[in-house]
């Protein structure tokens, strides 16, 4: 059996090799290709969660499940929130062949799904990317969606402004970007083209009010019923589109508070970024529109990424 570490899927799992598996991913499990249980959690204490999300990439493809615990506060002690394993089957054999480390590739995948969201829905010329939050995900977002979009402008916003000050400085210094951290929200926002909520907030940080006309929105801190991180406003105004729409509809907390509070039924899901990217299903439908993506994560995704890693 292959074991694949850490180092090793950071080193491999670059946005040029996830972005493309992502695309093809999602794709296929709009078309019915892949098969796919709905994630099973378990809540632990001080707010732990241990995640099952099991799969397969067809019906005699690559199968297996991705094993997860989420730590919020293992950030604010240097390690990753995500921990856990995908472990891969061979699809032919039924042979467990290949244990990766799920915490890195949860985060280059969840940044490479939104990437492929935004080169879908983002306008042409967008620009301007404001990230709320400054976590593992706000660097590997502002990483992906670089590589989609030509960014003169980065803001960033957190609880902690002297955090957000040291992950603009930090990123600068990667990325080349103008990257400035703001003291508020609603300033990061202003004007934005491209928006990223990317916190463990279990109430709004994002005001559909605050949001520019033909902006776009990557809704992802939020991957449970439970917490939310934009407001109904928002909800209601957006284009929603889904990575999955199953998944969305059992799960996702902003399209559940919205309906619970009688503003939308579910087709305001409109459908999943698989149909927009395969050409059935409309994306953006103008340039003033506010497009959403909820991202829950997927375990296509995860999968298809582990299967790469090993044939890479």
């Amino acid at each position: 059996m292959r074991v694949i570490g850490q180092e090793e899927v950071r080193a491999r799992l670059t946005y040029e090799v996830c972005i493309p598996i992502v695309r093809a991913a999602m794709i296929a499990l709009s078309r019915g290709e892949t098969r796919q249980l709905l994630r099973s959690i378990i809540p632990l204490a001080q707010g732990h969660m241990f995640g099952v999300m099991p799969g397969a990439l067809g019906e005699r493809a690559c199968f297996g499940a991705k094993l997860v615990s989420v730590f919020p506060e293992n950030f604010a002690q240097g390690r990753q929130s995500h921990q856990g394993v995908v472990v891969l089957f061979d699809g032919e054999s039924g042979a467990s062949i290949c244990v990766a480390h799920a915490g890195e590739i949860t985060a280059i995948r969840t940044a490479a799904a939104s990437a492929v969201a935004t080169d879908a829905l983002a306008r042409p010329e967008a620009h301007r990317l404001a990230i709320l939050g400054y976590g593992e995900q706000a660097r590997t977002h502002l990483r992906a969606i670089s590589r989609v979009r030509r960014l003169t402008d980065v803001r960033v916003w957190g609880r902690d402004l002297a955090r957000a000050d040291a992950f603009a400085e930090a990123m600068s210094a990667e990325t080349g970007l103008a990257v400035r951290a703001l003291a508020g929200a609603r300033a990061a926002v202003q004007d934005a083209d491209i928006i990223c909520t990317l916190t463990s907030s279990k109430t709004p940080v994002l005001h559909g009010a605050w949001v520019e006309a033909g902006a776009h929105v990557n809704l992802v801190g939020s991957s449970y019923a439970g917490p939310v991180e934009v407001d109904h406003d928002l909800v209601v105004r957006a284009r929603l589109i889904a990575d999955s729409r199953e998944g969305v509809l059992a799960q996702g907390a902003e399209v559940l508070a919205a309906k619970a509070a009688g503003l939308i039924d579910d087709s305001h899901v409109v459908g999943e970024i698989g149909e927009v990217l395969d050409g059935r299903l409309a994306g953006r439908q103008s340039p003033d529109q506010v497009t959403a993506y909820k991202s829950l994560g997927h375990i296509v995704q995860d999968l298809a990424s582990a299967q790469a890693l090993m044939e890479l």
